[in-house]
This record gives structure tokens, C-alpha cells and sequence, in this order.
């Protein structure tokens, strides 16, 4: 029989000939078995012959081409975050409620979005679904870069207005769902001591996308635009760069997928693994953690330049450049939350996944209770040091939360086999497959919880929009919009209950002995 260790590197790694692909070949317990479509039948990470031998390469090409195509459908979904601010600049002026409403559709899209595209790695396979799914970012680019810039936008009614924006921006959400697809699938590929940092840092190259974003594109529409017009309140913007800087990005993204990654057989989550893994309340009690971890990354990424804009204009008016780049602003915290992540899931895999996930929820309440100190102190050092925090306990507690996922249904599928004398390794796989639904599930519901934060602060500037509407002078607007510049903090005393409630819910289901001990045998303390 050919194998993959005797075939040159480029072979082994790249293309396997079609002898090694014969759906007949033996197995060997030290190699993959690869067919056609780049399919892989054999795959065992746990085997540490295999692993070291053939296993642990091919996982690590692979994870490189997802975090590419994953990074890129991040920073696709918050270009809306850069855009927003920048309507006032082609022509287009809506309230703070309607700015919040654009951000947050791209959101909401992207969070449904998810469980439907985790069904897709099992019907193409993860090779075929990661060149789709990327590809699908060129529309929301094209958009972007044709209708922002035409100037036809800028003419129509007010209504019209946002609710094509509105469409425009619902079509980044493509690049929303991307997550859930390609974290089920590397999910498979990795060991079950390697993968929370694995998980960890698919999600964190993922997650740099926004800060990539929100980094780059602020710079690349000004571009050519005079440094002393920038400083201007209004001023010049390409807006289609947002859209056209990414487009040969994806198309790399596209094609290195479909000629480099693989798809593996075992990687299988049928509608019956979802029915199945929806009747365990643990799947809904890690829905609900990520919604806190996962849910305030996204939500404040999205949310944040809004925020700071409306909340500290007499500071942006004394810092011109703070002012023309806020996206920017967002750029630090979105790469503090996506660092972090491997770091919660390295943790996590030395001291417990609940204890890190407990600890960033506490840190996140404190930081939000300081958050509030800043908005009420009209200091912007105390408010935007405070995120940062809370952008980097977000960013851990989504590594940890994740680990937590795979360990819980590892857990679940030894008692059951051992309950009901099934095989180990056959009910390892099977509980393999319903941990990574799980993953989809949590990932999708986690996401909506970004949604639900907009959805509290647009409700939370409505009072201040319809305030400055009544106003009937810009003068008299910019008064107004001054004197209730503290809207936010009923949105945020919001937040930091939620966060009381996340931290309690840890403890109480994973920590506390007396309830862990009965009800979550053998997981607060040793493998969550």
C-alpha cells in the first residue's frame, strides 16, 4: 500500500495521488487514508503514532487556510462599524438610532446565518464549504464599493435611504457565519488535549479580522484625501476602498482552500446530532455563557465607535485625528479580545475552563461598573481603559467557554458508554459530533447576543435622537446632543447585571460541589 510517509513532503501534504485515495485501500493506524475531492476517511488524532507521524501536519495546514478565510469574513461583517461614521461625509445624515440599526442588522444576519452554515461542512465538506463560504464575501464587498460612491444613494428620500443601506449592510452577514463552519470543522481535526488552543486560535485569527478592519479602513478612504481636510468635521471619503481592498484577499482565500485544505468523512453533524444535542440542558446553559463572552466581543466591536462618538463629543472635538479615525479606537479593543482568546483557551486547559470563564465574567462587571464611573466623570481615559478590559476578559472567556464545549460531551459520552456498555471509541465519535454541533448552536446564539446588545443601546439613544429631531438649529442640536451625552448608562447598568447573572450561573452549574457533583459528574473541576 502507498502511504503518506512514503511519498515526498509536497505530495504527502498537498495531493495525495489517486492510489492513496482508493476508497479500498487498507487502513493503516499511522496514516490518513485520502480519496477523491481531497476527502480523508481515516482519521485518528488521539492515536499519538498517528498524530505525530501524518495527523498533525495535515491539522495545521488546514487550521492556516481557516483562520485566512475566517479573518476575512470577520473584518467583512464590521465594515459597517467604519461606514456608519462616515455617511454624514458622501451626503447621508440619519439619527444615532438608525446608525445603530445598521450595525446591527449585519449582526443579526450573520448570527443566523451560523447554524445553517455548520450544516454545510457536513453536506460539501470542509475543503469545498471554506472556498464557498469565502467567496460569498465578494458580495457584500461589491455592494459596497458600487452603490456607497454613485452619488444616486445621496439623492433619494430619507427612507429609501436606509432601508437600501439597510439591504446593503444585511449582506455582510455573510461573513458573520463563516465562524460557526469553520470551528465545527477544525474541531475534528485536533486531539482533545491540543484543541481548546487549536479552537483558540482559529477563532482568535478569525476574530483579528475586526481589527483589521477597523485598523485598515479608516486609513485606506482617506487615502488622497489632504491631511488638513481630514481634520475637518465634514470632509472627503472613498468609501468604495472599504468594499475593494478586500476583494483579492478573498479571491486568495477562495482558491487556496480548494486546492489545500481537506475534508474529513468523520466531520458529519446531521439534523438527528442537532435534535440530539438541543435535549441536553448543557448545550442551552454554554448558549447562554457565550452569549456573555462571545456576545459583548462582537456587540462593543460593532458598537463602540457609535458609542464613544455620541457619548464624548467635547473630547472628539478637542482631538480632531481621535474624531476622523474613531473606528480605530475599536481596532484596540478587537485586537485585545482576539489575543486574548488562545489565552483563555490555554488556561483553560491547565487550570478548568469554568474557573477562567467565572473570572472573566466578575472583571467584566467591574470594568462596566467603571465604565459607568467614566461616562458620569465625562472621562474618556476611565470609559475607553475600561472596554479595553473588558475587551480582553470578553476575549478569554471565549477561549475558555469553547474548551468547555468539547470537555462537557467528552464527559457525557464516557458515562453514557460506561451506563450503557457501548463502545468507547465509537460513543467518543458520536459525542464528538454533538459537542460540535453544540459549537455551531452556542456559536449562533452567542453571536445574537451581540444583537441584543445594539438593540439595548439603540433603545437606550432613542429618548437623545428624537431630542436633537425636536431641535431646530444645528447649534441647538449639538446643545442637546451635549447636555444628554450620558444616555449610555442605563444601557450599561444593563450590561453589568448581565454580567452578575453570567458569573452566578458559571458557578453555580460548574463549581459549586454540592450541584456540579449530582447533576455535572466529574466536570467542575478536572476537564471544564
Amino acid at each position: 500500500m502507498t502511504t503518506t510517509d512514503a511519498l515526498p513532503m509536497d505530495a504527502a501534504t498537498l495531493a495525495p495521488p489517486a492510489d492513496v485515495a482508493r476508497p479500498d485501500d487498507g487502513v493503516d493506524g499511522h496514516v490518513a487514508r485520502f480519496r477523491p475531492g481531497r476527502w480523508i476517511d481515516h482519521w485518528e488524532p488521539e492515536d499519538e503514532a498517528f498524530w505525530e507521524s501524518t495527523g498533525k501536519r495535515i491539522a495545521r495546514r488546514n487550521l492556516v487556510f481557516s483562520i485566512f478565510a475566517e479573518h476575512l469574513g470577520f473584518a467583512v461583517w464590521v465594515l459597517w462599524t467604519i461606514v456608519v461614521i462616515n455617511l454624514a461625509n458622501i451626503g447621508i445624515a440619519l439619527s444615532v438610532s438608525e446608525l445603530f440599526l445598521l450595525t446591527a442588522v449585519p449582526n443579526l444576519v450573520g448570527s443566523f446565518l451560523r447554524i445553517p452554515y455548520t450544516f454545510a461542512v457536513p453536506r460539501f465538506g470542509g475543503r469545498a464549504w471554506t472556498a464557498m463560504s469565502a467567496a460569498l464575501l465578494l458580495v457584500p464587498t461589491l455592494l459596497l464599493a458600487v452603490l456607497l460612491p454613485s452619488g444616486w444613494l445621496a439623492e433619494q428620500g430619507h427612507g429609501t435611504q436606509l432601508w437600501v443601506l439597510a439591504a446593503c449592510a444585511a449582506t455582510a452577514g455573510f461573513g458573520g457565519g463563516n465562524f460557526s463552519s469553520s470551528m465545527f470543522n477544525i474541531s475534528f481535526f485536533y486531539p482533545e488535549g491540543r484543541k481548546g488552543f487549536a479552537l483558540g486560535m482559529n477563532a482568535a485569527g478569525g476574530n483579528l479580522g475586526v481589527a483589521s478592519a477597523q485598523l485598515l479602513v479608516p486609513l485606506v478612504i482617506i487615502d488622497g484625501v489632504p491631511a488638513a481636510a481630514v481634520k475637518l468635521p465634514r470632509h472627503d471619503v472613498h468609501l468604495a476602498y472599504a468594499g475593494l481592498m478586500w476583494m483579492p484577499f478573498i479571491a486568495a482565500a477562495a482558491i487556496g482552500a480548494w486546492l489545500y485544505m481537506d475534508s474529513l468523512t468523520q466531520a458529519k453533524a446531521d439534523k438527528r446530532t442537532y435534535v440530539t444535542s438541543l435535549g441536553y440542558g448543557q448545550t442551552w446553559i454554554m448558549s447562554f455563557l457565550y452569549i456573555g463572552t462571545f456576545g459583548s466581543f462582537i456587540g462593543f466591536s460593532f458598537a463602540l465607535p457609535l458609542v464613544i462618538k455620541n457619548t464624548f463629543p467635547e473630547f472628539l472635538a478637542g482631538h480632531p485625528f481621535i474624531a476622523t479615525y474613531l473606528a480605530g479606537l475599536g481596532f484596540v479593543g478587537a485586537l485585545i479580545g482576539s489575543v486574548s482568546r488562545p489565552l483563555g483557551g490555554w488556561l483553560s486547559d491547565r487550570k478548568g475552563g469554568a474557573r477562567v470563564t467565572l473570572a472573566a465574567f466578575v472583571g467584566m462587571a467591574v470594568f462596566t461598573a467603571l465604565a459607568i464611573v467614566g461616562v458620569k466623570e465625562r472621562s474618556f481615559f476611565t470609559f475607553f481603559t475600561s472596554y479595553m478590559v473588558i475587551f480582553l476578559l470578553a476575549g478569554m472567556g471565549n477561549g475558555s467557554t469553547y474548551k468547555m464545549i468539547p470537555s462537557i460531551f467528552a464527559v457525557l459520552g464516557r458515562r453514557e458508554a460506561d451506563e450503557k456498555g457501548l463502545d468507547p471509541s465509537t460513543v467518543a465519535v458520536e459525542f464528538k459530533r454533538r459537542a460540535a454541533a453544540v459549537i455551531g448552536v452556542a456559536g449562533a446564539i452567542g453571536a445574537f447576543g451581540g444583537f441584543l446588545i445594539q438593540v439595548v443601546l439603540r433603545q437606550a439613544s432613542l429618548g437623545v435622537s428624537d431630542l436633537v429631531k425636536a431641535a431646530k438649529t444645528p447649534a441647538e442640536k449639538v446643545a442637546v446632543a451635549a447636555a444628554n451625552a450620558d444616555w449610555s448608562v442605563p444601557a450599561l447598568w444593563v450590561f453589568l447585571g448581565s454580567y452578575v447573572v453570567f458569573a452566578a450561573v458559571t458557578w453555580a452549574v460548574y463549581l459549586r460541589k454540592s450541584f456540579a457533583t449530582g447533576r455535572v459528574p466529574s466536570m467542575a473541576h478536572a476537564s471544564v
